[in-house]
């Protein structure tokens, strides 16, 4: 209810006030054809990016989109839409306990299709060789993935894609805190960018409900922490992803926690606008934003 829905840590409460929080629906995609699924997904996205919000005038007067999955190759027609909204590539901040970076011919298969290289495991690898992600703004946070072959190649081929790398284990010397400034350090506050979160990236001990589960991922407590301290970060689009209920737990934690990572998010989004109008940034006017 958005009478109750008040941000303590924010003082804000997101659905009332002066934005507009819209549920644009579930996207139809086709499950039985990849290359339509893409094609339904992209043109869906640049649709709802492309249109007017209420607050036109302001310096970020385009529509933010939040989408809740699913399959994590969602953010490939996402970054598509957003590479022809903004009019070039922007930065990926990506929490995940694997890169998603792989060439697709690493995902063998006896029958391969040019279909099969859109997957979970390959749509930033797809997305830097289309020009849609900054190299070199970029950066992956919660790693703990083993790696393909009998080598470096993965983290080579990560590198030349232009990715930060955080391990999961970082959090241990780092803390929190150490975790937010390096994002910042690496992006700025000022670079148009698209949150990607995959719920592995929360040790499957409290998030279970998910396809790719690795053990040894940080709390729901500390990536919740790590996203209320990226406020100030330029989010043009987000996801959350990889959550998987046949696969949760009977108290539904998984779902619990990526409603609450949606919560902030959203919080983040309308506290930064709100912090930008007070401070003569954005634009004044008494209508409202869409979110």
């Amino acid at each position: 209810m958005p009478s109750m829905a008040f941000n303590h840590r924010r003082g804000l409460n997101p659905y009332l006030s002066p934005y507009t929080i819209l549920d644009c629906g579930d996207i139809p995609v086709s499950p039985f054809d990849n290359a339509l699924a893409l094609r339904q997904m992209s043109e869906a996205f640049l649709e709802l990016g492309s249109r007017s919000p209420a607050l036109a005038q302001g310096k970020t007067p385009k529509p933010k989109l939040l989408t809740l999955g699913g399959d994590h190759s969602v953010a490939l027609p996402a970054l598509r839409a957003l590479n022809k909204i903004h009019g070039g590539p922007v930065a990926v901040l990506h929490f995940d306990a694997h890169l998603d970076t792989w060439n697709p011919a690493k995902y063998t298969s006896a029958w391969e299709s040019a279909q099969s290289d859109y997957n979970h495991g390959s749509m930033f690898w797809i997305a830097s060789n289309e020009g849609l992600i900054l190299n070199g703004s970029s950066a992956h946070a919660g790693l703990r993935t083993r790696l393909t072959g009998q080598s470096w190649a993965d983290y080579v081929d990560d590198d030349r894609q232009g990715f930060l790398r955080i391990s999961s284990d970082d959090i241990d010397d780092m803390g929190t805190r150490g975790i937010i400034d390096a994002i910042i350090g690496r992006i700025g506050l000022e670079t148009p960018t698209y949150l990607s979160i995959d719920i592995d990236v929360i040790d499957p001990g409290l998030c279970p409900g998910t396809g790719t589960p690795e053990p040894g991922g940080w709390t729901s407590r500390e990536l919740i922490r790590i996203i209320r301290g990226l406020e100030d970060l330029n989010v043009v689009g987000a996801d959350i992803v990889e959550v998987a209920p046949a696969y949760d737990g009977t108290g539904e934690q998984t779902a619990l926690t990526a409603a609450q990572l949606g919560f902030e998010i959203m919080t983040n989004w309308v506290g930064r606008s709100m912090g930008r109008m007070e401070s003569g940034i954005e634009s004044k006017t008494g209508n409202k934003e869409e979110l």
